[in-house]
């Protein structure tokens, strides 16, 4: 479990992140893709959570299938209306929704 000083570090990245230009959202996932901490609604959450882990987990796979030595350490997926960045660690994944055009 994460110590008061620490869960206060995280906290005050998150509003750090959220405070940047165009950032819509962001969601903390854990191991398993479930939300821990967000940003968004409800449905969003779990919406982005749920396809954002298979995604993740899969291009993880992907890399170390390429290179059994190396490891997904960051990814980012633009469309026509968004972009998502996703820095994946070992317990847990760090998503941001952001508009690339704000």
């Amino acid at each position: 479990m994460l110590g008061q000083k620490h869960m206060a570090e995280v906290e005050e990245t998150l509003k750090r992140i959220q405070g940047q230009k165009g950032v819509q959202g962001i969601i903390i996932v854990n191991s398993e893709g479930i939300p821990i901490k967000t940003t968004l609604d409800n449905a969003s959450t779990v919406q982005y959570a749920g396809l954002l882990h298979q995604l993740v987990m899969k291009a993880r796979s992907t890399v170390r299938d390429i290179d059994p030595q190396n490891d997904l350490t960051f990814m980012r997926v633009r469309s026509k209306k968004n972009e998502i960045m996703i820095a994946p660690d070992k317990d847990y994944f760090l998503i941001v929704i952001q508009n690339p055009s704000d």
